[in-house]
């Protein structure tokens, strides 16, 4: 397993798939570097030789943000949402979907699991959402 920036990548598979596993890199940026570095996307990512690994990291220092950068980046952008009080910030703020999706149903993965609101008749079924709870 080839580490490259503190991020190990998992050597059997070809360059241009394990570059995908440092956050920040997906399909396209992944053959990007791989043509900016000079290197065969199609090699297996464990027959890198030490000059190939200098080769990526400088391209990935130079031209992209990645891994803790960008974390960091992404993160500083939602703060500034939420403390500026815009509608995005607030939606992020309450734990709902940002980017226009429906909530009345779905929505699930941002919303959590359900929960009823309102009275429930009937002892049988008061019991069962007491021990819900």
């Amino acid at each position: 397993m080839p580490r490259v920036l503190g991020i190990d990548i998992p050597g059997r598979k070809k360059l241009e798939y394990s570059l995908r596993y440092i956050y920040g890199i997906g399909p396209t940026t992944a053959v990007e570097i791989c043509e900016k570095a000079k290197l065969d996307r199609n090699m297996k990512a464990d027959d890198m030789q030490d000059e190939d690994i200098q080769r990526l990291v400088a391209v990935l220092q130079s031209d992209y943000r990645i891994e803790g950068d960008l974390r960091r980046e992404i993160s500083a952008n939602i703060r500034r949402l939420i403390s500026i009080g815009s509608y995005r910030g607030r939606r992020h703020r309450a734990g709902l979907p940002v980017r226009g999706q429906r909530t009345k149903t779905n929505a699930r993965t941002r919303k959590g699991a359900k929960r009823t609101v309102g009275v429930v008749r009937g002892k049988e079924a008061r019991s069962a959402a007491k021990a819900a709870k």
